[in-house]
């Protein structure tokens, strides 16, 4: 094991390198730079034993991390888009607001870790292993669940439209959640939401309630600053309440609504760009707009 503390105490471990002589190399420039972020895109981690390191906000786009070990490892915020994590064992780890798009977790063991707020979409998660895993506020979209493992985890205003089967386990499975899902039972798909989702989920030894995506408060904000206007925003923000419990979501150049943190940071100072309320005819016009424009 290597392990070197840095002006800003940050642990830097690399308990066995991988066996991929480039990746290894650029393993070993972070540990001797305490001062930077890893930067290992598309390189080839497999096998790599990073247990414990301070990852956060790492860039790890398309890096191959199959059967690497991630135990309890900080991967706060990092951008793991297109990663290969098949077979990984992320057990206990931190992926708060991490950003998983398209990343593959085929077989690996994410229990106990926190995914609040992290973004999965199209992720293929077959025979991964949640159990007791925090997916609170995360965007479980077109995320493939079949013979996944979500026992005993928790679910709070989570996005899972999801692909389940019969062989995926939910028992112990609480919370709220929006659907809809897709359910594959006997090689027969269907789509399914509210009750009947609900049901689905409660009868096989979950604990939820499928939400209706129509409650709730939601106000529409357009944010503005030098050269944008109220009419022609640079972009539009929105905040929904549940329960007394307020999420913020920007529509973003994905083309689609994420968690934000705008108007939290506007509301303590934090931001030169200006926000303005407008309605939800005025919000769904500039998503047309740049739906077409993008899409």
């Amino acid at each position: 094991m290597i392990e070197l503390s840095g002006i800003r105490d940050v642990k830097r471990i690399v308990r066995m390198m991988p066996p991929d002589a480039e990746a290894a190399a650029a393993l070993g420039e972070w540990l001797e730079q305490a001062d930077s972020l890893l930067d290992a895109s598309a390189l080839d981690l497999s096998q790599a034993d990073l247990s414990g390191a301070d990852l956060a906000m790492a860039l790890l786009t398309q890096t191959v991390l199959r059967n690497a070990k991630l135990v309890g490892t900080d991967l706060y915020r990092a951008h793991l888009e297109g990663a290969v994590l098949d077979e990984a064992d992320l057990s206990g780890a931190s992926l708060v607001k991490a950003e998983l798009d398209e990343a593959s977790l085929r077989g690996a063991t994410v229990n106990e870790a926190d995914l609040g707020s992290t973004s999965l979409w199209a992720v293929d998660a077959r025979s991964a292993s949640f159990r007791a895993a925090n997916l609170d506020g995360a965007s479980l979209i077109n995320v493939r669940l079949e013979g996944a493992d979500l026992t005993n985890a928790s679910v709070r205003e989570t996005s899972l439209k999801a692909a389940l089967d019969e062989h995926t386990v939910v028992r112990g499975l609480s919370g709220t959640l929006f659907g809809p899902a897709i359910i594959d039972q006997a090689g027969a798909r269907r789509e399914t939401n509210g009750p009947e989702l609900e049901q689905w989920l409660n009868s096989r030894g979950a604990n939820v309630r499928v939400l209706d995506p129509r409650l709730g408060d939601i106000t529409y904000y357009a944010k503005f600053s030098e050269g944008y206007s109220r009419s022609n925003p640079q972009g539009i923000v929105r905040r929904r309440v549940v329960n007394g419990v307020a999420h913020d979501e920007a529509f973003t150049r994905n083309l689609r609504w994420e968690p934000t943190e705008y108007l939290r940071l506007y509301e303590l100072g934090h931001n030169e760009v200006d926000h303005a309320e407008i309605s939800e005819a005025d919000a769904a016009a500039f998503i047309k707009k740049v739906t077409e424009k993008n899409g």
